[in-house]
């Protein structure tokens, strides 16, 4: 019941604001409601108040004892959902796949059903000595991934 009330509530919560979209969401034992977010735009110390008053301001501590804490998806947190990626395009990621192939690229383009990554990379020449560069690219499904993350480069 109380796990149903927070959700509502969440879902409510991020019904008025449509630029934020959900990652995790879990209540332990000791009602401790954990929620994780991300926006189209990034999130923001404001946005995590938002959802949190949208939650908290509508249980009764009378009721139910809890804590709550909201967070964000982190810089280096793994993507997990399909919007993430569409809130990266241009970005470097570094993807491996269920048979642990790792590829690292420009994600380039997100569809329904798979992302695509494009990279430079340096290869011998079909001729003579020496090496050129080719651009390279990957189309991955959604599916066979097994881990993505943003390549963070200073």
């Amino acid at each position: 019941m109380f796990r149903d009330t927070v959700k509502d509530l969440l879902e409510e919560g991020l019904k008025q604001r449509e630029d934020l979209f959900l990652i995790d969401f879990e209540i332990k034992g000791d009602n401790a409601i954990k929620v994780i977010i991300d926006g189209d735009n990034g999130v923001l110390v404001e946005d995590c108040m938002f959802i949190s008053r949208a939650i908290e301001h509508n249980l009764d501590r009378e009721e139910e004892d809890f804590s709550l804490e909201i967070l964000s998806a982190g810089a280096t947190s793994p993507l997990t959902i399909k919007r993430q990626y569409q809130k990266n395009l241009g970005r470097t990621l570094s993807v491996k796949t269920k048979d642990d192939t790792t590829v690292e690229g420009t994600l380039t383009k997100v569809s329904e059903d798979n992302i695509l990554l494009e990279w430079k990379a340096r290869e011998p020449k079909p001729i003579g000595k020496g090496k050129i560069t080719v651009n390279k690219q990957a189309e991955i499904a959604f599916d066979t991934i097994s881990q993505a993350q943003v390549v963070i480069k200073f």
